[in-house]
């Protein structure tokens, strides 16, 4: 069932002990910090107050999700309109999924080439490596699979429901930012997006592997459903914290594409996922995308990053990550004429 992490884990062990040459790869300061201060409870945010509530409600609720992306980029949301069954039933039909075989997940034709993940395959040194496997599927493998599964109509209704919510928070975030809301709408189709199932097997040695390195992602923001095993570690005020679990929430993260068209306003933070030494973790992510040409203007009379398209920015990242083993990401698009 299981990548072989073992073999990979011992393959990178040896290369770190048989360096003579001492020749160690440089990595980010934030993959060294291993000590963790706190667990926190993210800032909760009552999503039903922006549909069904008075108009004073509205206003509050929206400036809470502007604050929450100003000072933590990270906020949970209940009341949120997914149901619970849909995403237990999301839940069941992963774990089905994970279960079979590595030799008929890393070789399967459910969705297109290149969608299951694990590992790390650019990792020189066991900071690189994470100790998860992953489905990073287009949106377009769901919406054109007439293959009418119990996995793909799970997926279909998980991502459905989660495009609404994403909108949602979208616009309000523009309006926060005075930028036209409507944007999200054309620039962000159905097809642009990605929805992602993440296992984290039990490690061995949680003390040297992550079972995510640590990241920012690359959109406009994530929707994350995970279990309760916990394990999600993101940076606030320059240190880790542990995200505590809530089993009525989903959580919101803010992505670069977000940090950079907001001219900064909201923060798209670095997290990571620990891992376990005896529980396995799953979670599913949506993430908020545009299509490929879609060109990212930082407001403003001073703009922090110069324009750039979605295409070149996946780009750079990928040049990064294979030269680098890690992704820089908008430091590579600072504007210099500021």
């Amino acid at each position: 069932m299981d990548p072989p992490f073992n073999e990979i884990y011992k393959n990178l062990l040896f290369k770190q002990i048989t360096n003579t040459e001492n020749n160690v790869p440089q990595i980010p300061f934030s993959f060294s910090i291993t000590a963790v201060v706190e667990e926190v409870e993210l800032p909760v945010i009552d999503v039903s107050r922006l549909i069904g509530g008075a108009e004073k409600e509205r206003e509050i609720s929206k400036e809470e999700i502007a604050r929450a992306s100003r000072e933590w980029g990270f906020f949970q949301v209940i009341n949120h309109g997914i149901s619970m069954d849909v995403l237990e039933k999301m839940r069941q039909e992963q774990i089905r999924v994970f279960r079979e075989p590595f030799d008929k997940k890393s070789k399967s034709e459910r969705f297109s080439a290149g969608s299951y993940r694990w590992g790390t395959p650019s990792a020189t040194c066991l900071r690189q490596l994470s100790w998860s496997e992953a489905f990073h599927v287009p949106m377009t493998d769901i919406s054109n699979n007439k293959d009418f599964t119990t996995l793909r109509s799970t997926m279909e209704k998980f991502a459905s429901e989660s495009e609404a919510l994403a909108y949602t928070l979208a616009e309000v975030l523009a309006e926060k930012s005075g930028r036209k809301s409507n944007f999200f709408k054309e620039k962000c189709v159905r097809n642009t997006c990605y929805l992602r199932m993440n296992r984290y097997p039990p490690c061995p040695k949680p003390s040297e592997v992550y079972g995510l390195m640590p990241h920012t992602d690359s959109d406009f923001l994530t929707i994350l459903y995970q279990d309760q095993v916990g394990g999600l570690q993101l940076i606030k005020d320059n240190r880790w914290i542990a995200v505590k679990p809530n089993p009525r929430a989903l959580i919101i993260n803010i992505g670069d594409l977000f940090q950079a068209w907001s001219n900064g306003m909201y923060k798209s933070v670095e997290h990571r996922v620990m891992t376990n030494p005896t529980v396995e973790r799953f979670s599913t992510a949506y993430f908020l995308c545009p299509s490929y040409d879609a060109v990212i203007e930082c407001s403003g009379d001073c703009p922090t990053y110069r324009n750039f398209s979605f295409r070149e920015f996946r780009q750079q990242v990928q040049e990064d990550v294979k030269k680098l083993g890690y992704k820089v990401g908008l430091p590579r698009f600072v504007n210099h004429l500021y």
